[in-house]
């Protein structure tokens, strides 16, 4: 319904409107103070979960300089990354020495289908650092299980947010701390118009659902919940600015929106 999440604050965060190959693709709220994005707001297209393998890694130029504008850039072929684009944003230098974490898109290219759409998700502006472990065995078989959900149950657009909450802990490059681990990871996704005869185990879960899961080493599980649990859970890690929404109205089905649009219209 053309509205963000709302109620996450912090004088460091800015929006980006994630532009590739002179198209907008997704959203991304990104803290230039921990240099890691908060979310990534996208639309899921019904994909066939392949991975692309040639896109280079990017950065958003819009975060070095306030003259910029338009599409992410890919990073230059050096060792080392210019300064002003390692100030604002994570460069693939903070991930050389961090060999225990490995770069987790929060908009992954598995949930896009066209190439282009997919290429964009390779920003170094939605990508959070994750344990290689818990990336492999927890989330991305996570992300795969909402890929086939959708797929198979979900009629028409899916609305998706993936974010994170941070604890403090950081990744050091020289001698400074530089980029954030995330603490929790969370996505939340709402369906509009779904299958209603579909099976009991995934009808509850629509039209919207959500899952969080600790970033941590070993042994650990995605646990998934409604909407308004994700969001009273979020609460009491962010201290939120007043009421923390992810969707408009708890994801408002089309057909409940247009009949009241209609009522209201004299229609």
């Amino acid at each position: 319904m053309q509205t963000p999440p709302a109620g996450i604050k912090g004088t460091t965060l800015k929006r980006i409107c994630q532009k590739y190959a002179d198209k907008l693709r997704f959203a991304t709220l990104y803290d230039s103070s921990h240099r890691l994005p908060v979310f990534s707001a996208y639309i899921f297209k019904k994909s066939d979960g392949k991975k692309r393998m040639d896109t280079p890694w990017m950065y958003e130029p819009q975060l070095v300089s306030d003259a910029e504008s338009g599409n992410m850039r890919a990073l230059p072929l050096t060792d080392d990354t210019p300064p002003l684009i390692g100030d604002s944003q994570a460069v693939l230098e903070d991930y050389t020495d961090a060999v225990e974490y490995r770069r987790c898109p929060l908009n992954p290219d598995l949930h896009q289908s066209e190439p282009n759409d997919k290429s964009s998700t390779y920003t170094l502006t939605n990508v959070v650092p994750l344990f290689t472990t818990f990336l492999d065995t927890t989330w991305n078989p996570y992300m795969d299980i909402i890929r086939r959900r959708l797929n198979n149950f979900c009629h028409s657009k899916s609305f998706m947010v993936t974010g994170v909450t941070v604890s403090g802990a950081m990744i050091k490059r020289g001698n400074r701390d530089h980029l954030a681990i995330p603490k929790y990871l969370w996505l939340a996704y709402c369906c509009p118009r779904f299958d209603r005869n579909s099976p009991y185990e995934v009808r509850f879960m629509f039209p919207s659902y959500g899952g969080y899961a600790l970033n941590e080493y070993t042994d650990q599980k995605v646990i998934e919940v409604p909407l308004n649990t994700l969001e009273t859970f979020l609460k009491s890690q962010m201290d939120p600015d007043g009421d923390l929404t992810i969707f408009y109205k708890g994801c408002v089905s089309e057909n409940t929106f247009k009949k009241k649009r209609d009522l209201t219209s004299g229609s």
